[in-house]
């Protein structure tokens, strides 16, 4: 599970676009805590705090406990807004966690055993379709990152949800197909090179080449 983070914050007193851009000069973000069927409220806090906690990695399947005047609220970041040039942070959404809620997640995928698996050790490429997961984790049990092992697969193998052991407490949010994470392929090498046989193979290619060099059949 992905280790809660601790976030000291501010209640903002004026919310609009003019007091976001006078926070944001002072080095605070603006933020929102919403859900729980409670009334949203509307927050700051220090910006190289934050920008910290978004370099970790696993900012938005962590859960941030916020400190807020004296009491501690257990959130999930649910979005982040950042500057199109400059990246900088202008926004977050927590959504506020109840006692034994489930939450959405995207976790991060780790494959292993890679030189365990035979059509990788000649040469396939492992093609990933879903570099994350969209789960649906127990709160407390938002696992860090799922792994999932290669060892045996050969080119042309796929890796389906359904052959990953999810951790207990959670579960695919996609239940309607059994969607494909990765596949073992050729590489593209590989494939060029047959496609060049094939084609010198071909009558084509022999009277073709027969017509460039006459010198040849002499």
């Amino acid at each position: 599970m992905s280790d809660a983070l601790t976030l000291p914050a501010e209640a903002r007193e004026r919310a609009g676009k003019g007091a976001s851009r006078a926070l944001r000069r002072e080095g605070r973000i603006p933020a929102v805590i919403y859900g729980d069927n409670k009334e949203p409220i509307t927050i700051h806090v220090e910006e190289r705090v934050l920008a910290k906690q978004l370099g970790s990695g696993h900012f938005m399947n962590s859960i941030v406990q916020i400190d807020l005047d004296g009491q501690t609220l257990r959130t999930l970041p649910k979005d982040v807004a950042f500057h199109p040039v400059s990246d900088r942070p202008l926004h977050v959404d927590f959504l506020r966690l109840s006692k034994n809620a489930k939450v959405d997640v995207s976790v991060p995928v780790l494959f292993t055993n890679e030189e365990q698996s035979p059509g990788l050790k000649r040469g396939g490429v492992l093609n990933v379709v879903r570099h994350e997961l969209e789960l649906v984790c127990e709160a407390d049990k938002i696992p860090g990152e799922i792994e999932i092992d290669v060892t045996g697969l050969e080119v042309g193998d796929s890796i389906h949800i359904s052959h990953v052991k999810l951790p207990k407490g959670s579960e695919s949010a996609i239940t309607d197909r059994d969607f494909t994470i990765a596949t073992v392929v050729a590489p593209s090498a590989l494939k060029r090179s047959d496609s060049e046989a094939d084609e010198e193979e071909t009558p084509e290619t022999v009277a073709t080449e027969q017509e460039q060099n006459p010198g040849d059949n002499d």
